[in-house]
């Protein structure tokens, strides 16, 4: 099983090492000091805005999702209403179609909110598996790893920032009762900073970004269990990342709480209180308000006589007396 998800994983390694690479060698052209670990900490952080970058198209998709999740909840509670109290397999069934008909007349899935974070795993887990792998290829195989070459292998293993080595993990150390004191307290800090920007997005979200029909609605109660869930998951498995993962997942977090942010202040979903935030921002500065649903104007359509001889009626003939 853990041949074949490294049989996955392979090539996004590769993809992983690579950008490093890349990063860290225009780093050191730049001056900086090849060995150093803030050479390979801004490689780890280039690492992360080449990826977040690269899925702007994917969260602009998963904004249009979100937002036709929102409008079709009226339609998703008379679906409710009138399926309620049915159980039987064909009342089931068809309800299920009837939800699929609507996520697709919407454009919309439940699963779109979760697309960038699915499309973000396998990199999370390569860079996982690299840096992981540093000490032992370092000291043991004299290999190197995806785009890696043994001698930057050697260089990332020795790199350390405040004292703590890029490649150490909290847990590994304490299991092992070679305890620094350094890595512990930089692993703490980087996991409240990873967990706590996790929630101030989601949170921010919900408190700001949702209409009061998406609030009231039975999706929302799972956004609300996530909304603590996650940051829980991640907190705990975090004293098992290397120090290198911590700042991968720390910086995409913080990418994602400015991009939230930056959505939330000029592109708000309508009826929801950052939109009218956002309105009242228009008004003070003398502009329009926007219409939250603006509706086609009616066709009006405009009779054109014909050119030419008009035709002349034609008399009907009277019945004879």
């Amino acid at each position: 099983m853990f041949d074949f998800f490294g049989t996955i994983l392979a090539p996004f390694k590769w993809v992983v090492s690579w950008i490093m690479v890349i990063f860290h060698d225009g780093l050191t052209t730049l001056g900086l000091p090849s060995s150093s670990g803030w050479t390979w900490t801004l490689s780890i952080i280039g690492l992360v805005l080449v990826i977040r970058a690269a899925l702007i198209p994917v969260f602009v998709k998963q904004i249009k999702a979100q937002r036709g999740m929102q409008a079709l909840q009226p339609d998703m509670k008379k679906l409710q209403a009138k399926y309620k109290g049915k159980t039987d397999q064909l009342s089931r069934q068809a309800m299920a179609q009837e939800q699929m008909a609507l996520y697709k007349e919407h454009g919309t899935n439940p699963f779109s909110a979760c697309l960038p974070m699915l499309i973000q795993m396998p990199f999370f887990f390569s860079l996982f598996q690299v840096l992981s792998g540093v000490s032992k290829a370092a000291t043991q195989t004299q290999e190197g790893i995806g785009a890696l070459s043994h001698q930057q292998v050697q260089q990332f293993d020795q790199a350390q920032i405040f004292g703590a080595p890029l490649s150490s993990a909290f847990l590994p150390q304490v299991q092992n009762g070679d305890v620094n004191v350094a890595v512990v307290i930089l692993s703490i800090v980087m996991i409240l900073a990873m967990t706590a920007s996790q929630f101030i997005t989601q949170k921010q979200i919900m408190s700001k970004n949702m209409s009061e029909d998406a609030m009231a609605s039975p999706f929302m109660k799972q956004q609300k269990m996530m909304l603590y869930v996650l940051p829980l998951v991640f907190g705990i498995g975090g004293i098992n990342f290397p120090i290198g993962v911590l700042i991968y997942w720390t910086t995409t977090n913080l990418w994602t709480m400015a991009q939230q942010f930056f959505v939330i202040r000029k592109m708000p979903t309508p009826g929801s209180p950052a939109y009218r935030e956002y309105q009242q921002r228009r008004v003070a500065k003398g502009l329009p308000l926007l219409s939250a649903s603006k509706k086609p104007e009616p066709v009006v359509e405009e009779v054109v006589e014909p050119t030419g001889q008009r035709s002349q009626p034609q008399r009907k003939n009277r019945k004879k007396k």
